[in-house]
């Protein structure tokens, strides 16, 4: 259970994002009051007021960006992207919602037969969502989409997309040093500093050592940071003059070290993966990569409904490699076809949500399946609609760069954050690590094929001045 440090960390998390941006640039303190509130603040740890969502580690750094970005920088934030597609997806991804509430207004119920001494039977229901619970869910989403509109109007310039790069490069340097203390005592910070360990710790052993976490959700998703900052040294290493790049160099070695010693297969395969690419192909093959990267991850759903996922190809590869990698990929793919099963029976709108998208036991209500996928969550919970327009608002903007590269040239920040942001899609198919972060990025990707397209588009002459008559 946290500890009352836990919620002051919380708590006083608003006043650190107010010292940001009064001292820090509006970009910086943008990507730091996001980046920085997923780093240190406590995982699982939730101020739950009602009718409301929960005031945690992800909605209090985004609520504390917005309301900074128009009280201190007195900014204007525009929220409506300029192409139809996305304002469409926009809409659904806040708006759909309504429909699941709407048809899942009935409760689950369970029954127990026991047949200790008289017959009896104990009966056990999930609740049905209810109209009160459309405003916590709406404003949910709402919340959710905050780092995307940011990114779109404040992260959009060159500028703008380097400073997220190197807050990943400068995040993951600092982030090493608690990280290489946990690989050596293993993870105990989080119950030091609050409270509590965040997950199950016998995940945490990997061989004869330590997977650290620090205060993130599990060892997959510092690795998965690990590997972030050192795709992103290589990016700012590819563009830096002779002096820095070096050092930049240097510094994507360390890192990588630091991601071998993490102990997680998929981002070590990640960075073997976009690090040569990054220092040593061109931009339009990295944009095309990460189109094709993201298209996939967005059919996966469809594809492994109608069984033309080889996942048992798959599970030899691994089997090859390690076989307890093979068992961990097996269960995720069992529970992903119970799942799977139970979501089309609401395919359009989903479940929604307290746990109504599970796999239960149906005699005593207990939960049966483990959704591990982001992708296996968001369409069991919300459906197709839910589905479709979190995967939309993702991968638009991978397209939309696509497009505007046949046209312009494009920068290889945002070639980078592309990368990042497809392989970040991807692994949403087996882990649930769609982070702020994330969302930032995507909708700062956005905002740049909106400005590149802009800047293309020939200047319109003035309309000609009508000439009065002189009497």
């Amino acid at each position: 259970m946290p500890n009352g440090i836990a919620y002051l960390a919380l708590l006083l998390w608003p006043l650190a994002c107010v010292a940001m941006f009064r001292t820090l640039p509006l970009q910086r303190a943008i990507v730091w009051s996001l980046l920085g509130g997923y780093l240190l603040l406590p995982p699982r740890t939730d101020i739950d007021l009602p009718l409301v969502p929960d005031f945690n580690k992800t909605t209090i750094p985004n609520l504390c960006a917005l309301a900074l970005c128009i009280l201190i920088a007195r900014r204007r934030v525009q929220i409506w992207p300029k192409h139809r597609v996305m304002q469409a997806l926009l809409v659904l991804f806040v708006f759909g919602t309504i429909a699941t509430v709407l048809t899942n207004r009935e409760p689950l119920i369970f029954s127990s037969i026991r047949d200790a001494g008289p017959i009896h039977i104990v009966d056990a229901q999930l609740p049905g969502l209810r109209l009160l619970d459309m405003l916590s869910i709406l404003s949910e989403q709402m919340i959710v989409l905050i780092p995307f509109i940011l990114g779109r109007a404040f992260l959009s310039s060159e500028s703008g997309l380097r400073e997220m790069l190197l807050a990943l490069f400068i995040g993951g340097l600092l982030y090493s040093v608690p990280a290489l203390f946990e690989v050596r005592l293993s993870p105990q910070l989080n119950t030091w500093i609050y409270g509590f360990f965040q997950h199950d710790f016998q995940q945490m052993m990997r061989g004869s050592g330590f997977r650290p976490l620090v205060f993130l959700p599990h060892a997959l998703w510092l690795a998965f940071f690990m590997m972030s900052a050192a795709v992103s040294a290589a990016a700012l290493a590819r563009t830096a003059e002779r002096g820095l790049r070096a050092r930049y160099l240097a510094a994507l070695l360390y890192l990588f070290c630091v991601l071998v010693l993490c102990k997680s297969l998929a981002p070590m395969l990640y960075a073997l993966t976009l690090v040569p690419l990054l220092l040593f192909s061109g931009v339009k093959l990295q944009i095309r990569l990460a189109v094709l990267l993201g298209a996939a991850a967005t059919l996966y759903p469809m594809l492994r409904d109608y069984q033309l996922v080889p996942t048992g190809l798959l599970l030899d590869w691994a089997e090859a490699i390690n076989p307890d990698r093979a068992q961990s990929l097996g269960f995720r793919f069992g529970n992903e076809e119970r799942i799977l099963e139970r979501a089309n029976e609401k395919w359009l709108f989903g479940w929604g949500g307290w746990g109504r998208n599970l796999v239960r036991n149906p005699e005593t209500g207990e939960i049966a399946t483990i959704p591990d996928g982001e992708w296996i969550i968001a369409f069991s919970t919300y459906g197709w609609v839910g589905y479709v327009s979190m995967m939309g608002l993702l991968g638009g903007p991978l397209f939309l760069l696509w497009r505007a590269m046949r046209k312009l040239e494009v920068s290889r920040y945002a070639a980078a954050l592309a990368m990042l942001l497809a392989i970040t899609m991807v692994d949403m198919l087996i882990n649930a690590i769609l982070t702020p972060f994330t969302w930032l990025t995507a909708g700062a990707l956005l905002g740049y094929c909106e400005a590149q397209r802009k800047a293309s588009e020939p200047a319109r002459a003035p309309p000609p001045k009508r000439l009065r008559p002189v009497l």
